[in-house]
């Protein structure tokens, strides 16, 4: 600018600078030193959400009564620091950032970084005051939308800043892992709380830290406030935070993963132990093909094989089920069903000897290989006891024409215990109305419904069921429907 030197600015000078100013992207405020406002150019007006120069008013305080500014931290200017009243009282502040809300408003408009200029014409006393604005609106609210979405994200993360090495930002999701505070991080460098005392290859990612780049993803013992520590996966992402270079790192809590791989490892050996010490006879088969994994030592014990005889083999090699048939029909249950319980079956010794044997066998996994359990209960010597009473039982009773039918046919299926053979006998000598309270069980009526449809009363009801339970043999009523469908009741 210039002018005569001793004349004050004039019009055209101004006119001039005005201008000037119309042409600029930033927003300049002309004030003169006695607190008058100028001028300002659109983009000052703009910024301001006014359409002249005196909607921004006559004086720098008039300004200051019809706008209220915060710092970026919420606390509010106060009248005096205000950009305009600083500038005519002669400070400098290159570069403040104040927002910037009229006085009939609730929320912050715009986000203002403003400089001062000022002119004079011979070095002496300022003869022009400029206020120069950029709006850096959409900059910051980029970065609170940022800080919003970064703190409401449940995956535990901290902004550390590359120049200084300081911690700028760390979420909820951190302290809630760490059982840090924000204030015991927040500003400290990584000397101070340093997270990656333990993590692999150290010394590569204080380097890739250093120069701000891409840390891999890798395994750390986090630190956490108690003292102890917690195994975590972390990853550092360059990214830039209010114009500064910053790395940004996420991490995965592993403690969890850890624990249950533990627990699973201790529940392995406790199954081990008990597998080879069960008084039970144990095999573990793959699932795939059925071959012998495991044998326990009660195994061995009653089929005379040793592990290098059966392990990696399948039951045929071994010629070890006296009914391959049924095996496979087993095997095919297992599939289907995920396993069987009690099933009569025969396996064959090392030297040929019939065993008889009660098996189920229930899938599984082992080191996290799907595997099949089967147990093999020895029940040789009891039926060999049981033929034997039946033989001295038929010895004695065989002229005996008294002897009911059902006894007799009660031996027979004791004798040769076939599917389908309970069904066969039959009916015990029930009374009428144990049968009618039989036909209603296997109908699923409970004892109050059986009393109604029979117009007794419960106590009655429930004395029939306790006769008829102690008749038949069994002691619940699911065991009485089985046994009454097997002899044409109630089916």
């Amino acid at each position: 600018m210039t002018s005569t030197p001793g004349k004050p600015l004039h019009a055209p000078t101004l006119h001039h600078l005005e201008q000037l100013m119309a042409g600029l992207l930033e927003g300049v405020i002309l004030i003169d030193p006695t607190g008058v406002i100028l001028s300002a150019n659109p983009a000052a007006l703009k910024m301001h959400g006014v359409r002249g120069v005196g909607e921004l008013g006559a004086t720098a305080d008039d300004y200051a009564a019809r706008f209220a500014l915060r710092y970026r931290d919420g606390r509010k200017v106060p009248r005096r620091e205000y950009p305009l009243l600083r500038l005519l009282a002669g400070e400098s502040f290159p570069d403040l950032i104040v927002e910037v809300t009229p006085r009939d408003a609730d929320e912050p408009c715009w986000v203002h970084q403003v400089r001062d200029i000022v002119m004079d014409e011979d070095g002496g006393e300022p003869d022009c005051l400029a206020l120069v604005i950029s709006d850096v609106s959409e900059r910051f609210d980029a970065e609170d939308r940022f800080e919003a979405m970064f703190h409401a994200n449940p995956a535990p993360a901290l902004i550390i800043r590359i120049a200084d090495q300081r911690f700028v930002l760390v979420n909820q999701g951190f302290v809630d892992l760490s059982g840090y505070d924000r204030d015991a991080i927040i500003g400290k460098t990584l000397f101070d709380f340093d997270f990656l005392a333990d993590v692999e290859r150290k010394a590569f990612v204080k380097a890739c830290v250093a120069r701000g780049e891409v840390v891999p993803q890798l395994e750390a013992e986090l630190p956490l406030a108690g003292g102890d520590t917690t195994l975590v996966i972390l990853a550092g992402q360059p990214i830039e935070v209010g114009n500064r270079d910053c790395l940004l790192f996420t991490f995965a809590d592993l403690e969890p993963r850890r624990r249950a791989e533990h627990a699973l490892k201790a529940s392995e050996r406790h199954f081990a132990a008990v597998f080879e010490m069960a008084p039970v006879a144990m095999v573990v088969t793959q699932t795939d093909d059925n071959r012998i994994l495991q044998v326990n030592a009660a195994f061995k014990t009653l089929t005379g094989y040793d592990d290098r005889t059966v392990i990696g083999r399948v039951a045929d090699d071994l010629q070890l089920w006296n009914d391959a048939g049924q095996r496979e029909q087993l095997e095919t249950e297992i599939r289907a069903q995920g396993g069987f319980r009690g099933q009569d079956v025969r396996l064959l010794h090392k030297n040929g000897e019939a065993l008889d044997c009660l098996a189920s066998a229930e899938n599984m996994r082992i080191d996290g290989d799907a595997c099949v359990l089967w147990l093999y209960q020895d029940i040789t010597a009891r039926r060999r006891g049981e033929l034997e009473l039946v033989e001295a039982i038929e010895a004695v009773m065989k002229d005996a024409n008294w002897l009911g039918r059902s006894i007799m046919d009660k031996l027979a299926t004791l004798r040769n215990p076939r599917p389908g053979a309970a069904s066969d006998a039959p009916l015990l000598d029930l009374s009428k109305r144990e049968r009618e309270v039989l036909e209603l069980i296997c109908q699923d009526l409970d004892d109050a419904a059986i009393a109604e449809r029979l117009e007794l009363s419960r106590n009655t009801v429930r004395n029939h069921v306790a006769r008829l339970y102690a008749k038949i043999g069994v002691n619940r009523r699911s065991a009485a429907v089985v046994w009454a469908h097997e002899r044409g009741v109630g089916a």
